[in-house]
């Protein structure tokens, strides 16, 4: 999912450079690695541009749920597993494919990775605290994310809109399995993030 427009970024995040490559080039390079395909869904003014690792580009739509179902249909109907993943994680290590992969071959409809959420959580309403949320029961949601193919697709039925796939999933009465998250599949919202990125990279390497 390369199809955003980077509003909080200032630009498309996804084209900026992180390290020696773009962002996106990372996220590419890692996520083919745990796919035997892989579909590119990417601006619309983007879509005559070559990118190397992938088998199909397509636009994407006005929203992330329209980009993920633009995706959706260049994916071929015999694949049993699809797997979504944010092109602004570039970072996301391929053992993260493999359990999320895992988690749905052996019988979750979807599975998401979580971290736990570190900070105290607070229900506010205007202005003011309502309430102490409990954070044990909560997790911070990553991608990439899998699904059996035939349960994304009927999530998707009707094109209704969520914040991630496995939120369609879940509505549809499936069943969403959360497997240990990584710190490093960080999503690159601001410039910060990519200076974290950056000092992650470089941490990978030496």
């Amino acid at each position: 999912m390369a199809a955003g427009s980077g509003e909080r970024f200032g630009s498309p995040k996804q084209y900026e450079q992180l390290g020696d490559c773009r962002v996106l080039d990372w996220t590419v390079s890692n996520a083919r690695a745990a796919s035997s395909g892989f579909v590119l869904v990417v601006p619309a003014d983007r879509i005559a541009s070559p990118e190397r690792g992938v088998d199909v580009v397509v636009a994407g739509g006005p929203t992330r749920s329209a980009s993920v179902r633009a995706g959706l249909r260049a994916v071929p109907d015999d694949a049993d597993v699809v797997v979504v993943h944010d092109a602004a994680r570039p970072l996301a290590p391929a053992s993260l494919f493999d359990a999320v992969v895992a988690a749905v071959r052996s019988g979750a409809d979807a599975a998401v990775p979580g971290l736990p959420v570190a900070d105290t959580l607070k229900q506010v309403a205007a202005g003011r605290v309502v309430s102490t949320l409990d954070r044990t029961a909560l997790v911070v949601v990553q991608t990439p994310q899998a699904f059996a193919a035939s349960a994304l697709r009927a999530a998707h039925a009707g094109e209704p809109e969520a914040t991630d796939d496995a939120a369609l999933v879940e509505a549809a009465g499936g069943r969403v399995d959360v497997v240990p998250g990584d710190p490093r599949a960080m999503k690159v919202t601001g410039p910060h993030d990519l200076v974290l990125a950056s000092a992650l990279l470089a941490k990978v390497r030496s």
